[in-house]
């Protein structure tokens, strides 16, 4: 998906209903932006970024609070980036409740790239995982597994 038209896609408009956020122009750029690049994992100032050179006049808090609802709505994900300390966004993936979706991200780019569905042994872990949780009185809601480290684009550029 390249291109928001004026009709959101699926559950979409109601999801952003729930999360308490209206479709206005500037949220329908930020969806546009993060669906013209799917591996796209930007910052927050990135994605402030590319909307004041795209045209897109919007306050940078406004902005946090929109990235934060998009997420909270499972449209995008919030992950930590703790070499910059600061929050990164992508796409959320569809994903069934307890379904393990692993992805590899580029510590230089950010890019991340979803890696061949969780075999046997991976859902065995996360499994695992999850009853250790259980067992202390914790309930997992959502498992990630992310592999990081530098992508073939970024080490080939790297001297």
């Amino acid at each position: 998906m390249t291109h928001l038209d004026e009709t959101l896609p699926g559950d979409w408009a109601e999801r952003l209903h729930r999360a308490g956020l209206r479709i206005t122009p500037a949220t329908r750029a930020v969806l546009r932006l993060f669906a013209q690049d799917p591996g796209w994992g930007p910052s927050h100032a990135e994605v402030l970024s590319r909307l004041h050179a795209e045209g897109v006049r919007i306050n940078r808090v406004t902005l946090y609070r929109m990235l934060d609802r998009l997420a909270a709505c499972g449209l995008l994900e919030r992950h930590a980036d703790p070499a910059e300390r600061l929050w990164r966004f992508a796409w959320a993936p569809a994903l069934q409740a307890g379904e393990l979706l692993p992805r590899f991200e580029c510590d230089a780019c950010h890019r991340l790239v979803p890696l061949p569905p969780a075999q046997a042994d991976a859902a065995h872990i996360a499994q695992t995982l999850r009853d250790a949780l259980a067992a202390m009185g914790h309930r997992a809601q959502r498992l990630d597994l992310t592999v990081h480290g530098t992508c073939a684009g970024c080490a080939t550029a790297t001297p």
